[in-house]
């Protein structure tokens, strides 16, 4: 957490309310299932998503983020408290004001899908956030994205390939192509799950938008691609019967 001192008086704020409300609706009959299911050690409050969006939704309103500085305050305060909930809630409270998903704001993303280093914390950031920001700056024409997205792409931490591959699953018209069967040829020789299912979703993604050129990826590609990838990028075509 950073200084005592950098904590604003609206990340205080929201640091209080929220472990006042979490703590209210805590279900210990749910904390316990909720760990194994995501297999950490983690705390957990037992507090599932419709709970936890009822409570910052209230909160928000009453106490919107304005500024930058604020706006990072917030966020870092709450990803560093203990309970997984409240990790969940940063991660919701930066997506929750739009204006504020911008370039400068990346290396905080970065440095909670470093440390999430898991799927509930990473898919949210990537896609949610950085991927939002990758998205509005290629509508402006801007270049940066691309020369993030090959940084990433290259890393050697595993959650940050993957952010790469996946952060354009929502960008529907505006996906880079080209980037996205690149980064597939690259590292469908990848033996981890979560890269061969980041090939499969981003695939399947980019199939509603472009289904005749996912399908000859795939029929090109069959004979590289782990079975899994190949499963999840071709199940959106396959259920059409384009496959």
């Amino acid at each position: 957490m950073p200084p005592e001192s950098s904590i604003t008086p609206l990340a205080r704020t929201y640091v209080r309310l929220i472990r006042t409300h979490l703590r209210a609706v805590a279900d210990p009959n749910k904390s316990g299932p909720m760990q194994v299911y995501m297999k950490t050690d983690m705390p957990f409050y037992g507090v599932q998503k419709p709970q936890r969006s009822a409570i910052l939704k209230e909160i928000r309103k009453a106490h919107p983020i304005t500024s930058r500085d604020d706006y990072r305050s917030v966020v870092i305060a709450l990803w560093n408290l203990p309970h997984r909930e409240e990790k969940y809630l940063a991660i919701s409270t930066a997506q929750a004001f739009p204006k504020l998903i911008e370039r400068d704001h990346i290396p905080m993303y970065e440095q909670m899908i470093r440390e999430g280093a898991w799927w509930d914390f990473v898919d949210d950031l990537a896609i949610r956030l950085v991927g939002r920001a990758v998205l509005d700056a290629r509508k402006k024409n801007q270049t940066w994205p691309s020369t993030l997205m090959d940084t990433w792409i290259n890393d050697d931490d595993m959650w940050i390939r993957r952010s790469a591959i996946i952060m354009q699953v929502l960008h529907k018209e505006h996906t880079d192509e080209e980037r996205l069967f690149t980064y597939c040829i690259d590292h469908m020789h990848e033996t981890d799950f979560f890269i061969r299912k980041a090939i499969g979703w981003a695939l399947r993604a980019h199939s509603y938008i472009n289904p005749t050129g996912v399908k000859k990826f795939l029929k090109q590609h069959k004979s590289d691609l782990s079975g899994l990838s190949y499963r999840e990028g071709a199940r959106a075509l396959v259920r059409k019967g384009k496959m």
